[in-house]
């Protein structure tokens, strides 16, 4: 596609806070169907979950991945869904960023490839941007940090896309209390560790401005023109 012919690209950012997570699965549901119908825009929801572990698609409801026991869980506060993303179980918690893109990829995004690429290059700017530089793992999702071969995740991703409408989307650990990760096998993957923005710097981190960087972090890599 010629460069001046691409598609003028608005985006509305919802910052909810705090959300249930199968209010979230609810909204998403809602908004995905709003935004095949042409009735919104583009949205990005940023938000935080209680704790919840989610299995994704590629587990097939199985829960081998899941380390603790039923009542560890309890104990912990911490429950369990299945979702329609792709992927397999991860944790998600306070402190954590949640992001979930609504975006319609038509007509010059529809790479389902490109579009998990372009989420993993949107949270490495916004990392770089608040003091810590990651990247890739050949062949593995997300987005690492650490010398090659002991990398350890700073955020996951994992979407659901329907007739080119997305859903679900990335966590990025900000200050969440990592030991909750333990209670699985982080995204089905045993050799790789976890962390987060504060671990990583060695100081707080206002949730406030991870959600501006990543919010501008996506606004330049998936070409957005202006605000709804």
């Amino acid at each position: 596609m010629d460069v001046d012919a691409r598609p003028v690209r608005a985006l509305a950012v919802r910052r909810l806070g705090r959300v249930d997570y199968g209010e979230a699965l609810d909204l998403q549901a809602a908004l995905v169907e709003d935004r095949r119908a042409g009735r919104i825009g583009d949205t990005l929801l940023l938000l935080e979950h209680p704790p919840v572990i989610t299995l994704g698609v590629k587990t097939r409801g199985a829960s081998s991945n899941i380390i603790a026991s039923p009542d560890q869980l309890t104990r912990a506060g911490v429950t369990v869904h299945e979702t329609g993303r792709g992927g397999d179980v991860t944790y998600h918690g306070p402190g954590q960023l949640i992001g979930y893109p609504i975006f319609d990829l038509r007509p010059d995004r529809c790479d389902v490839h490109r579009y998990v690429r372009d989420l993993e290059e949107a949270l490495i700017v916004a990392a770089r941007r608040l003091g810590v530089t990651a990247g890739r793992v050949p062949g593995l999702t997300g987005v690492w940090v650490g010398p090659a071969g002991r990398e350890d995740k700073l955020a996951a991703i994992g979407v659901r896309i329907s007739r080119w409408i997305t859903s679900h989307g990335f966590a990025l650990n900000v200050s969440t209390d990592l030991d909750h990760f333990r209670l699985i096998v982080p995204c089905g993957i045993a050799d790789r560790g976890v962390t987060s923005l504060e671990r990583l710097l060695g100081r707080q981190v206002s949730m406030a401005a991870v959600e501006d960087a990543v919010e501008n972090a996506v606004r330049v890599v998936f070409g957005v023109t202006s605000c709804i």
